[in-house]
């Protein structure tokens, strides 16, 4: 009987055992994620924790820049980096112990894959997580698809597109072993002199918070598959309204305008799902970004219930100490950081010991660093990351540049080009048979934009390649101003001027420079802030010898900032904003400039006239110009909505659904659209709303509704917008959010300019 029972005792305990393991080991894929976490946090020791909450630059990024930049140049420089006394061998052996939970800025799938192979090989397993700035598709790395950036997308109004980007950026990251994208960037871009203008979605919190809000479910989808990637809305907040226009300077604004014009997009972005979050590089009303806790606590986690993690920018932490100086030294910036509500560090080798030193002191309890590493580890769980650490190099390029992707990027491209000017010179007629084509735009991988890696030529149309492809019977003269718009030769300019007098139509392709891996010449984009908004060196005088041989003058801007052409615009018969069009920008052009596409996009911004004008918004308040300038106009030189097409559109029947709601209720606007002109078309609607009266000073006007409407010749369409109780909604004298009764008054059009659009009004009663 002993004998019997001691057996029974035995096996019932080999079952236990057995049963056990399963549903407390973090190994497990079978058991829930939050019980995974708890299992895997128990083993791990505290420096295993504080490294999980540690970024580190790649490997090859690290040997590509030991030999170029130095210490000093470290400090200022955002794009570059290198660990001064760190070898790779070093970091090899950290990666091994399990002490760095992310890298960012590895580019091809073999480092990510030999990276993963290193953690692979430390105590518990924990994969990397491998963050880029797949700003614009995958761009920042070779070989990927590259879609216009983000402005771009922005003047298509086209919310789903932001959508199938994001999907598909998702799949091409994933086939490269890489899951978080450092985007979308849904800061509201209102003056144009700051670099990073191109990164945002434009100047309107309500097209930004949709663009943005797409962009976080296509990226994320339920982030429980293997081609999901970890979304990151950036940069929180005010960035983009700093006191000068450039990057990281002191930014101080109400708390009125922070909660009205820039927190709603980062608001929706939260609503769609966003589980990761970085913070802005400037100070706010005098509290650096990095350690205000009214930003990271009080308004994400407490107000909007913010579950995912806080990402610092680069060395951003480090900022409070050595540029800030809110804080005496490195480690007094991270206690700040941390306690404020920072998860991750981007990024750094002093992190680890002095984060550990100052839990070992009782200054930070090893609860708050918990709370920051289970965050982590939930994304890295939730991506697959601990059954599937590599990625297939033999299945990576079946995925990346696939057909369908490439075809996304031409209609995304085709459908973010703004015709700004049009004296009925465009679409170049047939009998044009000889053109000259200038400017340092007009032959370069420039029109990639920011964010951008080289690619390889067989995967980028240039403008000059899209006009021999789309009609190659034409005979194009070339004349090169080289790429770089500060060291433009005035003999090529009086080349091309020479030539102009001999062609049928001259082309010049002018605006920014951009490319990232000529970070010292760049014009425009990060860290590229510009004190005016003019073409940069001999451009506007190429515009005007060109256009001075009497030919008729086309005007290409590649850009990622709106640019002021006031002091040539007049010159020029036809102005083209292509933005930064991506790999087939050059295809998408030609076909406009030969109609064999219709133009319709409308600008996401205003463009201003000159800097002087700045702040240059068209959702201003009521006393912005009551006193106009004494001298020179108060109007943009082109305003937000606004974009040609060759057809003309007609507006017509405005009606309202009721003429008085209560504050609960909806009303229907309709419109119709007629295409007056001779091609198919899509036209734009928007739909403005202005509360009359109210207890404080509204808007002149405020998006709230638009819809792409295709339309072929002579068709007439019936638009609907819906007016919902959120969209009167605004914060009264004490921030509240409220409806008011009164009047309001709704403007349906093609653009924001006054002259462009019909307005009814309705009432809302108590």
């Amino acid at each position: 009987m002993r004998k019997t029972t001691l057996i029974l005792v035995l096996f019932m305990s080999s079952i236990v055992c057995w049963s056990s393991e399963p549903i407390t080991d973090y190994r497990n894929p079978k058991i829930a994620i939050d019980v995974r976490i708890q299992d895997l946090l128990s083993r791990m020791t505290l420096e295993e924790k504080i490294g999980q909450m540690n970024q580190f630059v790649g490997l090859k990024h690290i040997q590509k820049n030991m030999g170029v930049l130095t210490e000093e140049e470290l400090k200022t420089n955002t794009a570059n980096a290198f660990y001064p006394g760190v070898s790779i061998r070093s970091l090899e052996e950290i990666t091994k112990n399990g002490l760095i939970g992310s890298y960012l800025h590895v580019l091809t799938i073999e480092e990510a894959n030999y990276l993963q192979s290193l953690a692979m090989k430390s105590r518990l397993q924990i994969p990397i997580l491998f963050g880029i700035d797949a700003i614009h598709g995958n761009a920042n790395a070779p070989d990927n698809t590259v879609y216009p950036t983000n402005i771009g997308l922005a003047s298509s109004f086209d919310v789903p597109m932001a959508y199938t980007i994001a999907r598909q950026t998702a799949k091409e990251m994933r086939a490269m072993n890489m899951h978080w994208t450092f985007n979308p960037n849904v800061e509201v871009a209102r003056d144009p002199r700051w670099g990073r203008v191109g990164e945002t979605f434009g100047e309107d919190p309500y097209l930004v918070s949709l663009m943005g809000a797409a962009s976080v479910k296509g990226y994320q989808g339920n982030l429980n598959s293997d081609d999901n990637v970890l979304a990151c809305i950036k940069h929180f907040v005010g960035g983009s309204q700093s006191i000068n226009g450039t990057n990281g300077a002191p930014t101080d604004l109400s708390e009125r305008t922070i909660r009205e014009v820039f927190f709603p997009p980062f608001k929706a972005g939260v609503d769609a799902g966003a589980m990761s979050i970085m913070m802005a590089h400037n100070e706010l009303n005098g509290i650096p970004c990095h350690s205000n806790e009214w930003l990271m606590k009080d308004v994400l986690r407490d107000e909007w219930k913010f579950k995912g993690f806080v990402v610092s920018d680069w060395m951003d932490i480090e900022h409070i100490y050595d540029l800030h100086a809110t804080a005496e030294n490195k480690k007094e910036a991270y206690y700040q950081s941390i306690m404020a509500g920072m998860d991750l560090h981007m990024h750094g080798v002093d992190w680890n010991n002095l984060v550990v030193e100052l839990v070992k002191e009782g200054r930070i309890s090893e609860r708050r660093i918990d709370e920051s590493v289970r965050k982590i580890l939930d994304i890295k769980f939730r991506l697959g990351l601990f059954e599937n650490p590599y990625a297939d190099e033999n299945q990576t390029m079946k995925i990346r540049l696939n057909p369908e992707h490439r075809t996304t990027a031409l209609e995304a491209s085709r459908n973010s080009i703004v015709l700004l000017k049009n004296k009925n010179i465009l679409p170049i007629a047939p009998k044009i048979k000889n053109v000259l084509v200038t400017g340092i735009n007009a032959n370069d991988q420039n029109i990639l934009g920011d964010w951008s890696a080289v690619q390889k030529d067989e995967n980028v149309i240039t403008i000059l390649q899209g006009l021999q492809m789309i009609a190659p019977n034409v005979k194009y003269k070339f004349v090169d101003q080289g790429w770089n718009p500060q060291k433009m030769d005035s003999k090529q300019v009086d080349k091309a001027a020479e030539l102009a007098k001999s062609s049928d139509l001259n082309i010049v392709v002018a605006g920014e420079y951009m490319m990232r891996h000529r970070w010292n010449e760049k014009t425009s984009g990060e860290d590229k802030d510009r004190s005016d908004i003019y073409l940069v060196g001999l451009q506007e005088e190429l515009i005007r010898k060109v256009a001075a041989s009497g030919k008729p003058t086309v005007l290409i801007l590649v850009t990622g900032r709106p640019l002021s052409i006031e002091r040539v615009l007049d010159n020029v018969d036809a102005v083209v904003l292509a933005w930064e069009p991506g790999m087939y920008g050059g295809q998408a052009i030609a076909e406009i400039l030969y109609g064999k596409i219709n133009p319709s996009a409308k600008l996401p911004v205003s463009i201003p006239r000159n800097a002087g004008q700045i702040q240059m918004i068209y959702n201003h308040k009521p006393s912005q110009y009551f006193h106009p300038y004494a001298v020179g106009s108060s109007e943009p030189l082109f305003p937000f909505g606004y974009g040609l097409s060759y057809n003309t559109y007609k507006y017509s029947n405005l009606k309202l659904s009721k003429a008085n709601i209560s504050k609960t209720e909806n009303i229907t606007v309709s419109v119709d659209i007629t295409n007056m002109g001779k091609m198919d078309g899509f036209e734009i609607a928007q739909m403005y709303i202005r509360d009359r009266f109210s207890q404080v000073t509204r808007p002149v006007k405020e998006l709230k509704d638009f819809a792409r409407v295709s339309l072929k010749p002579g068709e007439t369409k019936t638009v609907k917008f819906s007016i919902t109780p959120e969209k009167l909604t605004f914060l009264d004298k004490k921030l509240n959010p409220i409806v008011e009764s009164g009047e309001f008054i709704v403007m349906v059009g093609s653009s924001s300019q006054d002259n462009d659009l019909m307005k009814d009004s309705f009432f809302v009663k108590e």
